[in-house]
């Protein structure tokens, strides 16, 4: 099977491609931005009539778009992820090769939902920011294209490669940059949210299942199981060996103290905020509901968080 990855470079279309290339009946074509990419190109600026044409050449079975911006103004987003998308849908419905798109949507499209909720696939997408605006829009347009086309909308991905500007990947920053200034207090904000944490290698393997399924639609991929923020900052904290307190901030400046090794007075320290409240627009919970990733790709998760943090915390570690 010929598979045609865009977005190869980015964080899920990393984990993505070493999935793909661990199986020997996938051939493999990286298409993206970068100098690493088998063939260069653009899809934010490029031209359906040129990709059209490229299809045809490499005529892949499946395209998977991971390609995309999580950051930017919203024009940029506009560009990079709808604007991208419409070029690739175009691109296919041109081309002759009549490919299996795979889209890697997000939960931000779904914006926010109530408290102890699982969202479906069928809730009324309202999303919050102009990324899941941009993304909702890209959705729309795979669904609407009359492709052979499987969107799957991923909630909050985690685990080893996650990005320095994440909310977990900014507490273990913060984790490490106390450890190593000797800091005995850590004060914290932003930590009040529920997400829905999966690990990369998870998605990896969902997308993979999609290419080898004839589902169609959108799809959720989580857990299933909402995990407040604090609680993954507090096991992040006895992963790493922090021996100092860890502090909450409920305000601009009143701390609400989350952890303290027994018995030790701590006097103050210099001490480094962390995440503000998750930027995505969706709200205080985010729960997937993934019975139809179980039901038509037979997908569920496997890999637990605490494996996940012990893997964001190793990579944070080794820049110590």
């Amino acid at each position: 099977m010929r598979v045609l990855l865009l977005g190869a470079a980015g964080y899920l279309g990393r984990f993505v491609a070493d999935r793909l290339l661990a199986d020997p009946a996938v051939q493999l074509t990286a298409l993206g931005r970068g100098d690493d990419a088998d063939v260069r190109f653009d899809l934010s600026t490029g031209s359906p009539g040129a990709l059209t044409r490229f299809l045809d050449a490499v005529h892949p079975g499946v395209v998977i778009n991971c390609a995309g911006a999580i950051r930017g103004t919203a024009s940029e987003l506009a560009r990079h992820n709808t604007v991208a998308t419409a070029t690739l849908c175009e691109s296919l419905r041109r081309s002759g090769c009549r490919a299996r798109l795979v889209h890697i949507g997000c939960a931000a499209e779904y914006g926010p939902s109530p408290n102890g909720s699982s969202i479906a696939e069928d809730a009324v997408a309202r999303p919050g920011g102009p990324y899941g605006v941009s993304k909702l829009a890209a959705t729309e347009l795979v669904l609407g294209s009359g492709l052979d086309a499987i969107v799957l909308r991923v909630f909050s991905p985690t685990g080893p490669g996650t990005p320095a500007g994440s909310p977990l990947g900014r507490l273990a920053d913060a984790l490490r940059r106390a450890m190593q200034h000797g800091d005995t207090e850590l004060k914290l904000g932003g930590l009040a949210v529920h997400r829905d944490f999966v690990d990369v290698r998870d998605v990896a393997r969902a997308v993979h299942a999609a290419t080898l399924s004839a589902a169609q639609g959108v799809v959720n991929i989580g857990t299933g199981h909402a995990v407040r923020l604090r609680e993954a900052a507090v096991s992040l904290a006895r992963i790493s060996g922090f021996t100092g307190a860890l502090h909450e901030l409920e305000g601009p400046s009143v701390p609400r103290q989350l952890h303290e090794p027994g018995g030790h007075h701590h006097t103050p320290a210099a001490s480094h905020p962390v995440a503000p409240p998750y930027p995505d627009g969706c709200g205080g919970w985010q729960q997937a509901d993934v019975r139809t990733a179980r039901d038509r790709l037979g997908w569920r998760a496997r890999i637990g968080l605490e494996e996940s943090l012990a893997d964001i915390w190793m990579e944070a570690a080794c820049r110590m």
